[in-house]
């Protein structure tokens, strides 16, 4: 296990401060990555956003600062902090950062 990984295990840590923005980009941090699923935290700057793609799991999206807009199957989802929706397996979607925001990505795989 990575240190940093082995620096959350069995400790109290606030999510948002585990990762950090940078100017233009997105940055991901994996926090669990096991065969029946992921947990990854996304930084994502102003504007920047992911294109349309699908995922083969479903993944369960909570927001910790900021808002976004994904587009799911066509249709609008606007989340902002302590939003949460579902991303269901299969569905393409997309998202833009409506300000700088923070989320917390959790991918069940079984």
């Amino acid at each position: 296990m990575s240190s940093k990984k082995q620096e959350l295990k069995g400790h109290s840590s606030n999510l948002s401060g585990l990762i950090e923005y940078q100017e233009g980009s997105v940055v991901s941090r994996t926090i669990i990555d096991k065969k029946t699923g992921t947990i990854t935290l996304f930084a994502f700057d102003e504007n920047q956003g992911l294109s349309e793609h699908t995922a083969p799991f479903d993944a369960v999206v909570y927001v910790l600062d900021g808002e976004v807009e994904f587009t799911l199957s066509g249709k609008p989802v606007s989340l902002k902090q302590g939003e949460v929706t579902i991303l269901p397996a299969g569905e393409p979607h997309s998202l833009t950062a409506k300000t700088r925001f923070k989320m917390l990505l959790t991918m069940i795989k079984s």
